[in-house]
């Protein structure tokens, strides 16, 4: 298994190769698109189905949930490992000065077995000091950073008799263990230690749930509320849609959606391309100033670039190409006019 900080590191170097990737492709653009780009600066998330956004929603959210449950219990089963393997050296770190101090320096210390989930046994084939016991073992955890509650048992290896025994808190409160100054019989037995299994990383889990499902609850919400749409009056509809709109020549511009429909061809218009054909429209055959343009187009930015406006005049000229009476007509060092015949629909009035 990978180490964290290779893990981290490769993710660390991915991201920067893609974001220098994208920074020269997009470094290898004009001035002009540069600025095209700079004057984007209101995308329309009003035209994001619901959907859409439900469907996102959803698979974000549920992803980044089942990510941290397989997270958690990939990073739980490997704190398992390593847990057991540092309770194996301290039973056996604390097996050695127990016989060093029986007077036996050169035995094989057992196997430590595992039976089951928290559960540690070592065999000794002959008596040891079971005062020392307690503050060898303790010792020997402390060394290798284990802190959890454990049940100490002495058992004998012949019928699994429980002879001696104590738990963790009772000798940290009281500095000694139950059953101290006993004399152990020259017999077998097994030193079996019993962890109390602590629920660390179950909240995690339960939250990488809560996400999951929380995210699928979310993304059918949206989903539904995408497709149901209740239904206005006919005549109010037509009423708003009819007071937003700019008829000029064959083409009509609809403010409120910032649509174009130009002859036979619909066009979704940015925010300042709206706002600025409906500013030629609502003046037809009248000369423009640069400035005034630029102070009623992009005057909310507090920075005008005066390139933008001809990027923007261009752009409308081929969006209305497809009506021969309209025509964008550029003024040279005063600005521009837009040639048409003009019928602005309202009936608010």
């Amino acid at each position: 298994m990978a180490e964290p900080s290779t893990v981290n590191n490769s993710i660390f170097l991915s991201a920067r190769d893609a974001f220098k990737n994208v920074w020269q492709t997009f470094s290898l653009h004009s001035a002009v698109e540069w600025v095209t780009f700079v004057d984007m600066d209101r995308p329309r998330w009003k035209k994001i189905p619901r959907t859409t956004v439900g469907i996102g929603v959803l698979l974000l959210t549920g992803l980044f949930g089942v990510w941290l449950v397989r997270k958690n219990v990939s990073a739980g089963q490997t704190d398992t490992d390593v847990f057991a393997e540092k309770v194996n050296l301290s039973l056996r770190r604390t097996a050695h000065y127990l016989l060093v101090q029986a007077g036996d320096s050169s035995s094989r210390i057992a196997t430590v077995q595992h039976p089951e989930a928290h559960t540690w046994l070592l065999r000794f084939d002959q008596a040891f000091n079971y005062d020392s016991l307690p503050v060898l073992l303790q010792q020997s955890l402390e060394i290798h950073g284990i802190h959890d509650n454990y049940d100490v048992a002495v058992l004998n290896c012949l019928d699994g008799a429980l002879e001696l025994g104590y738990n963790f808190w009772d000798f940290r409160r009281n500095n000694s263990a139950p059953c101290g100054g006993r004399e152990m019989k020259n017999d077998c037995y097994n030193l079996q230690v019993r962890f109390i299994p602590a629920t660390i990383r179950t909240e995690n889990i339960v939250l990488g749930w809560i996400l999951a499902a929380g995210g699928l609850l979310t993304g059918i919400f949206f989903t539904a509320r995408g497709r149901w749409k209740p239904q206005s009056e006919p005549v109010e509809k037509t009423d708003i849609a009819e007071a937003n709109q700019v008829v000029f020549g064959q083409s009509r511009l609809d403010t409120g959606n910032q649509v174009l429909l130009s002859g036979s061809a619909r066009h979704q218009l940015t925010y300042r391309e709206a706002k600025l054909l409906h500013l030629f429209a609502s003046q037809p055959n009248q000369l423009l100033e640069r400035d005034q343009i630029l102070q009623s187009v992009w005057g909310d930015e507090g920075i005008i670039v005066g390139r933008s406006l001809d990027v923007f005049v261009s752009r409308l000229r081929k969006l209305l190409r497809d009506d021969p009476g309209v025509r964008i007509v550029a003024v040279h060092g005063v600005g521009y006019r837009m040639e048409i015949e003009v019928r602005i629909v309202n009936r608010e009035s």
